[in-house]
């Protein structure tokens, strides 16, 4: 009976694979509670349910901030996001505090490319578009220039941010013919020769590229970064892919480089807010194609990030060595 009042409580926000509530519960160390629901706790709730926490394993959607802090207390040791992302942590405050934090890098990259890759197609070759057409009999005839789009070969692909995400899709898109494969952000990345990618300004990149990939972090500089002066540096033929963070891309901006014919067309499976609203304006243009933030979403990699998280949390309870660790 003692050992049980030594568990040490554990708050999980939103139910998860099970690869990673097999590890916690398996784990004899740990008494859990979840929210048990595919859809996001409410924010009352959340404040509710953290008290006296020892841990808390959160998702991208959930708020991390002072007053969740404060609400779980004293105890609280680690937070383990379920995601590679931690834009929604308040990095500054939990550093303050000591409390440590676990998130899930390496682990996504694969799917995340093969995702980025499968949307640059769908957008430069206007996949969605088809479908749609051959379902409303808009189908007839063969016509020579009936949704034409534009290809990988030949052409000249420029990604911003050439980290993990970014390389593993250079990676994939070098076999498609691709001529010069551009990359810029704030340093020149030795794993570039790997796939013989320029190190180049981002204005060079903006104004030479086919197609532009956006695969780097959200921070105070990327913020935005993606705007009117952005879009209109863009070749008119150009197709802009955005698999990072929404608030990357001022979305107003790139409805008006669209819409005007400034850019061919734009594929994004991030978006500010997510859930994009129905009635969104992106939402009615043909030449933009949104997903809703699926880029990790394989079986096996949502396994992989729920039993990676849970090894983190865990590790953070025992102040152990954690398998990915933020340093703050």
């Amino acid at each position: 009976m003692q050992g049980v009042q030594q568990l040490m409580k554990v708050f999980v926000t939103r139910r998860i694979p099970h690869e990673g509530m097999r590890v916690l519960t398996e784990s004899g160390l740990c008494k859990v509670s979840l929210w048990d629901s595919d859809e996001p706790i409410p924010r009352a709730d959340l404040l509710q349910r953290v008290s006296g926490v020892h841990g808390i394993l959160c998702l991208l959607s959930d708020r991390i901030d002072t007053e969740v802090i404060n609400a779980a207390g004293p105890n609280l040791k680690v937070i383990s996001t379920l995601s590679v992302g931690f834009d929604h942590l308040a990095t500054d405050e939990i550093k303050k505090r000591g409390i440590r934090v676990g998130y899930t890098p390496d682990v996504l990259t694969d799917a995340t490319a093969e995702l980025t890759v499968a949307l640059l197609l769908a957008t430069a070759r206007r996949i969605p578009e088809g479908v749609e057409e051959v379902k409303n009999g808009g189908w007839s005839s063969w016509k020579p220039l009936w949704l034409c789009g534009y290809g990988l070969s030949g052409s000249t692909v420029g990604v911003i941010g050439l980290g993990r995400i970014g390389l593993a899709i250079a990676r994939r898109l070098k076999p498609f013919g691709v001529k010069r494969l551009l990359y810029s952000g704030r340093t020149p990345k030795s794993q570039a020769v790997e796939v013989g990618a320029e190190f180049v300004s981002l204005d060079q990149l903006v104004s030479e590229s086919d197609f532009i990939v956006v695969s780097c972090a959200l921070t105070p500089e990327t913020q935005g970064l993606c705007n009117k002066a952005f879009f209109s540096k863009m070749k008119k033929t150009a197709i802009f892919v955005n698999t990072s963070r929404g608030a990357v891309v001022n979305q107003e901006d790139l409805y008006e480089a669209l819409s005007s014919g400034q850019i061919a067309a734009a594929g994004l499976d991030v978006t500010t807010p997510e859930p994009l609203p129905t009635d969104h304006p992106l939402l009615k243009l043909k030449n933009c194609v949104i997903l809703p933030h699926i880029g990790s979403a394989t079986y096996s990699t949502r396994g992989i990030m729920a039993e990676l998280s849970a090894n983190n949390l865990l590790a953070g309870l025992t102040g152990t060595a954690m398998p990915s660790e933020l340093t703050l």
